[in-house]
């Protein structure tokens, strides 16, 4: 059984989620939040598995309570998945960085959804391509900087470089594989040894070192 809160600003969408988890075996919604003060109180009393996490809200943000969560050594066990309404929200890389597992778009189909919170509470990492093409997108045309490059960056290979390149545009493993005409068995051990030499906790987190050391592009 997959443990959720849900976190939202808008009655609705907290009720239309619920409907959805509750006609769904497998899932049981352990509470609510509105806001970010609350989430936490929700997150620390229920110590759910999965945080469906609304970004712009009142108080605290999503930004700042997903923060929170992931600091917080005794939520460890606690994934994120970020639900955004727009394409192009600037906050969903900062999600990112704050420790969320993945992201979708509210538009997101149910089915796709459920599958995604299967994913999250397994320890994986989702990210919806088009909402990751459009972080790329927009992280490359803002005023230029200078690229921060991991520290461990040089003990990735070229191939593993040019796959993380290649997550970061929101491709999944089999489409990696057929793009670089590889197996997808040999994508997978791909990024988990790029993963592990750079110390990324999930799939999510290398789409934020990617794009801190340039090779989002």
């Amino acid at each position: 059984m997959i443990s959720v809160l849900l976190v939202d600003d808008q009655d609705l969408v907290r009720m239309g989620l619920r409907a959805l988890f509750d006609s769904e075996q497998g899932f049981e919604v352990v509470g609510e939040a509105a806001d970010g003060f609350s989430a936490l109180e929700q997150v620390r009393e229920t110590q759910p598995d999965v945080v469906l996490m609304d970004i712009r809200m009142p108080g605290i943000d999503g930004l700042e309570a997903t923060r929170r969560i992931a600091a917080d050594s005794d939520l460890q066990h606690v994934k994120i998945l970020v639900l955004t309404t727009f394409e192009h929200d600037e906050f969903v890389f900062e999600a990112l960085r704050g420790g969320a597992s993945g992201f979708l778009l509210k538009s997101t189909p149910p089915d796709t959804l459920l599958e995604a919170v299967r994913t999250i509470a397994d320890g994986g990492a989702l990210l919806d391509p088009a909402v990751t093409r459009s972080l790329v997108q927009e992280f490359v045309e803002l005023a230029p900087r200078a690229p921060v490059a991991h520290p461990s960056l040089d003990r990735l290979t070229k191939r593993e470089r040019e796959i993380v390149s290649l997550v970061a545009q929101g491709l999944a493993n089999h489409d990696i594989a057929a793009h670089l005409v590889l197996s997808p068995a040999t994508v997978r051990t791909h990024v988990s040894r790029a993963m592990t030499k750079l110390g990324a906790r999930d799939r999510a987190q290398l789409v934020v070192f990617a794009y801190q050391s340039g090779l989002a592009t």
